[in-house]
């Protein structure tokens, strides 16, 4: 997806793991390993706050529910990242990880939209 992004002239950031939080740098079309078995972009570090820029940000997610409500892997990387963002967070998910209800914590980051194969973009809440 981030080539078909890209060769639209669309600039692609993507998530750094800097310790215990959240960098980012534009993609180039390179990959090199990081933290957590992930490929990271190669090319300088933004900044935390970098995702403010962005004018969409599609968010990884393991499910997320009719409220917004994503469930991530537990680190909170991306909730203390998307606090700093100013566009429209959208969930990417397969359509049965698309559930009506998820438990919540305080410092969960809703979900603007989720986007599914079979549903395609669905604004939340419903």
């Amino acid at each position: 997806m981030v080539e078909v992004l890209r060769s639209h002239g669309l600039r692609v950031l993507l998530p750094v793991v800097v310790g215990s939080e959240l960098d980012w740098a534009a993609y180039s079309g390179e990959l090199r390993p990081g933290a957590f078995g992930l490929r990271e972009p190669v090319g300088p570090l933004l900044g935390a706050a970098a995702v403010g820029s962005a004018a969409l940000v599609l968010v990884p997610a393991l499910a997320v529910d009719h409220s917004g409500v994503r469930l991530g892997k537990g680190g909170g990387y991306y909730d203390r990242a998307l606090t700093l963002s100013t566009g429209p967070l959208v969930a990417l998910v397969r359509d049965e990880e698309f559930v009506p209800s998820l438990p919540a914590e305080p410092h969960d980051v809703r979900m603007d939209a989720v986007l599914t194969p079979g549903s395609g973009l669905v604004r939340l809440p419903l």
